[in-house]
This record gives structure tokens, sequence and C-alpha cells, in this order.
């Protein structure tokens, strides 16, 4: 492999997809493949699905993933949508061991946040940038001055007495049965919310929404600028490769 070349593993819920990565521009140069996520999705054996998605790739080198918590120095340290079973859990021993690979843990989120600042919407952009991914929970990367600042966990802020994911991620909307317009006045409530603390130059939002960004956005009325991501499902295979 070359120094142009990462590998990356983004890891969901429902499924776990890897991909090799251009780094240059961000492309996949192979297929991207999926594999369910293991049920129960604890750490033995969703390890044996990352090595069957690095084995399948032939790759041999650094391996990164996005994972969907909090991680700290490899240390996953919440469990707000995966098994309990992996608080505490040393991932990127865990599955550097079962890979014979050295593998490098983010949050999904802030690896979401890398594509988009290095390839996508930010781009270019120096000031504060809050990328927001809409789906089962909302995750969020803030960047200052092109810096992540990683784990922020914004979707568990509090408002109308709950965590705000509660309300406005896109999973809400389909429980409770509204319309774009109706889940975009949720959305815009959060997002204010969002500028007062944070006074950001530019919110990306992503997640599976973004592709039909057109039915919801234009309905959102704040001060800051707010854009879709450009990476789409990619965004976190290629931002876990750039590590």
């Amino acid at each position: 492999m070359t120094d142009r070349l990462g590998f990356g593993i983004d890891i969901g819920g429902t499924g776990m997809k890897a991909a090799v990565v251009d780094l240059d521009s961000g492309e996949l140069t192979t297929d991207r493949l999926r594999i369910d996520t293991p049920k129960p999705a604890e750490p033995d054996a969703m390890a044996r699905v990352v090595v069957e998605l690095v084995r399948a790739h032939g790759w041999t080198g650094h391996v990164g993933c996005a994972f969907p918590a909090i991680v700290q120095h490899g240390v996953v340290k919440s469990a707000a949508n995966i098994d309990t079973s992996w608080v505490g859990v040393d991932a990127d021993a865990l599955f550097t061991k079962a890979t014979s690979q050295p593998v490098t843990m983010i949050n999904d989120a802030d690896a979401a946040g890398i594509a988009e600042m290095r390839f996508g919407a930010g781009k270019g952009i120096r000031g504060t940038v809050l990328v927001l991914t809409f789906g089962t929970g909302i995750g969020s990367g803030l960047f200052v001055g092109g810096t992540l600042v990683p784990n922020t966990e914004f979707g568990h802020v509090e408002l109308d007495g709950v965590g705000a994911e509660t309300r406005a991620a896109a999973s809400a909307r389909k429980r409770d049965g509204l319309s774009w317009a109706e889940w975009a006045r949720r959305v815009e409530k959060y997002l204010r919310h969002m500028e007062l603390l944070l006074s950001p130059e530019l919110f990306i939002v992503g997640g599976g929404v973004s592709k039909r960004h057109e039915r919801w956005l234009p309905k959102i009325d704040i001060d800051t600028e707010i854009v879709p991501a450009q990476m789409a499902n990619n965004s976190g295979i290629i931002g876990a490769a750039l590590l």
C-alpha cells in the first residue's frame, strides 16, 4: 500500500462498513463492504466482524475506525447507542490484537466531521464549524480553526426538559409521525440553542436526512449559515481512514 491510501471502518447500530480510501481526494478506491452489526453487539463479536472487513480488503497497515460512542485514547466511555458491555473497553487494543494491524478509534460524528472539513462542505473554513448528524440520535463534531474538539455529544444537551435528540433526531420525526415542516421547527429550535452556546460560523447537517435536505432545510430560519453535508454515507469511512 502507498502512503496515499488509508482504510476506514464505520461502525453503526445496524451495519459495519469499510473501504480503502484515497487520502488525497477522499474517494473510495474499493467497493464499500457492509456486514450487519452482530446482535448482541458485544466487543468480541464486533471484533470478529472487523477482522472480516480487514481481510476481505486484503488490507495491511493502519486502520481507522469510527464508533458510536465517546472514545478517549482508544477507551470507550459511553454506551448511549451501543451495548453497555463496551464501557471501559480499550477498543484500540481489542481491535489491534484481533486484526494484527494498528487500529485507532474515533467517535463516529467526529469522523464524519473530519471528512466534511477536509473534502466536503467545511473545506477551507477556519472559523467555528459544527457538524451535526441526524439519525437515531444527533451526533456532533465541533471544529475551531480547523481543529477538532473531540467527543462533544451535543445531541444530549437539554432542550424542553429532555435530551435534544429525543425531540429533534431524525428518528423522532418517524416516531412522532411528524411532517417535514413540523420536524424542521424542532430542528430550528435546537439549532438556535446551539447558536447561543457556540456562535458558530457554519452548521453542516448530515445523516440520512441530508439526502432530502430540500424537504426541510429551506424551512429553517436561523442567523447562522446552514448547509447539507457533501460526503453522504461515506463520511465515517473517509474520516476514519484519515486517522
